[in-house]
């Protein structure tokens, strides 16, 4: 057996393999937890248990994402990070999940790409190495959550810099990519894949965005719309909220009725597939969903059912976000008896 070659796979087969593991991602969840700095001193309270690992199981999701905010949290808390970590990857071998550790809440900018870049990579080292061992199928490296608006071809020069960084150490560990502009569709669409053939590429889904955050407050008056339905009705469209004038969210909501519907998901999705089809790389949607404070559950229901059937017909796997907190499926904490009838069809479950 030539175990040269084995190691070190030739592109076309690396290409091959990071095909394959990308869509062992399907049906895949993230879990909000250790990206919430501001509940920093309840993480170990709130840390995934055994429930939620058999109920993700009974839910039929296959793989999880876990955000941490590695360099977000205090010094002292930052230390007890890997510990949680570590327990999230026995957690996901003994129960079945591949893993994509997520690094989330960066600080890059166009105006400090020169010195923090250095910084994003010395934390990949540490976890390159603390994983090695780790399976190469269920374990994956997400190098960077939502790159902000930066110029692109700064962002492009700063994730391959993450990129050979980490395969000076590990160089079969599939790595996840995304584009500018907080992992848009668009920016991915303009992108120019990196000289790496293990890697899978990442968008986020929440278009429209004028239905998907409506009410969120840390996005600003431009979603201070609320009551908006999905798909649109000229019967229930609420009134534009005065603070949404002179904003995004003005423009958005004129064009609401025509981009609040299935169709138009399927057309904004199929930019991105067109995409991956021209440079024949893997892509997965990383996180899709609904902020659920002012969203009526049929309306996230029905949406979260379509971007899942045009995910489906495009072939690109999907992870929800989220499992829990202000974007869950559940009426209420995590359990069977809160997940309504409406998103149990959403998500495709058979019991």
């Amino acid at each position: 057996m030539n175990t040269v070659a084995k190691s070190r796979p030739i592109p076309q087969q690396a290409r091959a393999v990071a095909f394959k593991r990308a869509q062992s991602l399907n049906n895949g969840i993230s879990i909000s937890w250790l990206e919430q700095t501001w509940n920093e001193t309840s993480l170990a309270q709130n840390a995934i248990k055994k429930s939620d690992f058999l109920l993700l199981k009974k839910l039929g999701f296959k793989s999880i994402r876990l955000p941490v905010a590695f360099t977000s949290f205090s010094p002292a808390t930052t230390a007890q990070l890997f510990t949680y970590i570590d327990k999230v990857v026995e957690q996901c071998r003994t129960y079945g999940f591949r893993l994509v550790i997520d690094y989330h809440y960066g600080r890059l900018s166009d105006n400090n790409y020169l010195t923090e870049t250095p910084r994003i990579i010395d934390l990949w080292l540490k976890i390159t190495k603390r994983y090695k061992s780790a399976s190469y199928d269920n374990l994956f490296f997400e190098i960077y959550n939502e790159p902000p608006r930066i110029n692109p071809k700064v962002w492009k020069d700063a994730a391959y810099n993450m990129v050979t960084a980490i395969r000076k150490i590990d160089r079969q560990r599939t790595l996840i990519v995304g584009a500018s502009n907080y992992n848009s569709i668009y920016e991915l669409s303009r992108f120019e894949r990196l000289a790496d053939d293990n890697i899978i590429y990442t968008f986020h889904f929440y278009e429209p965005f004028f239905f998907t955050h409506q009410g969120a407050g840390w996005v600003g008056d431009q979603v201070a719309t609320t009551g908006v339905s999905f798909p649109y009705n000229a019967e229930n469209f609420p009134a534009l909220n005065p603070k949404a004038k002179n904003t995004p969210g003005e423009s958005n909501y004129r064009m609401y009725p025509r981009d609040g519907n299935e169709q138009s998901i399927n057309d904004k999705l199929q930019i991105v597939k067109n995409w991956a089809l021209k440079y024949d790389v893997p892509i997965i949607c990383g996180e899709y969903g609904v902020y659920n404070k002012y969203t009526d559950m049929d309306s996230r229901c029905r949406y979260i059912g379509a971007v899942r059937r045009a995910l489906k017909r495009l072939e690109i796997p999907g992870m929800l976000w989220a499992y829990n907190d202000s974007f869950s499926l559940f009426n209420g904490k995590p359990d069977m008896e809160n997940l309504p009838l409406c998103m149990k069809d959403a998500i495709a479950l058979s019991l």
